[in-house]
């Protein structure tokens, strides 16, 4: 089984981006793996294992991502490939990525469901259409049995079973697998392991960035004595007017 895992390199979640110029400031930003790619990337090392299979981590970006791209073949990929260019919209990048999985017949498309940096949920879609492929988002769990998988997604008031012949394209979360953290002898072998840096194909840029706006500040917090019902229903219809 040949597993192609796309990863993506944001921001930690847990940082302050600050604004510089209208723009985001991302100098002396901590950027990791997404987290939900983790999720995806997990479940992609579990299925190689147990199907004596190959996981290739794909990334679209500058040299940037290669701490990144190395840490996946921390966690038990078995090679990379890194898409030498700055992702500019989720066209771009699903374009990128269905050129190499053309070139390489993978059994097994795996991503998140979404970048926690834009949160577009774009791109596993568009790759599924370029590629004519069924697509499974978001793929909450995943068993393979032969050439036929078995998904399991969430629906509104429920969750979905599918059965689906491979290959095709699954954006991931959890709790499809728990999070790998890489050990010595992972980080160790990654050193190792192959990283082929590609020219980006060309393709027509889809979407573009106008401008950066951040969030209304928050307002002051009126607090209302627990027993003053009366101001606490004047304060919601007359300055919130939510009644």
């Amino acid at each position: 089984m040949k597993i192609l895992m796309c990863i993506s390199h944001v921001p930690d979640t847990n940082t302050k981006i600050p604004f510089k110029d209208g723009k985001p400031d991302l100098a002396g930003v901590n950027f990791v793996i997404g987290p939900y790619d983790d999720f995806a990337l997990a479940r992609a090392v579990e299925l190689a294992a147990q199907h004596n299979g190959t996981v290739t981590v794909l990334n679209v970006g500058t040299a940037a991502t290669e701490p990144s791209i190395r840490k996946a073949l921390a966690i038990g990929a078995n090679d990379a490939i890194r898409v030498d260019a700055d992702p500019q919209d989720a066209f771009f990048v699903a374009t990128q990525i269905a050129a190499i999985a053309k070139q390489n017949n993978y059994d097994l498309i795996l991503m998140g469901r979404e970048s926690s940096d834009y949160n577009g949920g774009q791109v596993h879609g568009m790759v599924a259409a370029m590629l004519g492929l069924p697509c499974v988002v978001p793929c909450m769990k995943l068993d393979v049995a032969g050439s036929v998988a078995t998904a399991y997604r969430e629906i509104e008031g429920g969750k979905e079973i599918i059965e689906v012949a491979l290959p095709f394209v699954a954006g991931c979360q959890e709790p499809i697998a728990e999070w790998k953290i890489p050990n010595m002898k992972g980080i160790m072998d990654a050193r190792k392991k192959p990283l082929l840096v590609v020219p980006p194909v060309a393709t027509d840029l889809k979407a573009q960035t106008v401008h950066y706006e951040q969030p209304a500040q928050r307002g002051n917090c009126k607090m209302i004595d627990a027993g003053n019902v009366k101001e606490l229903v004047s304060l919601l219809k007359n300055e919130a007017k939510v009644l």
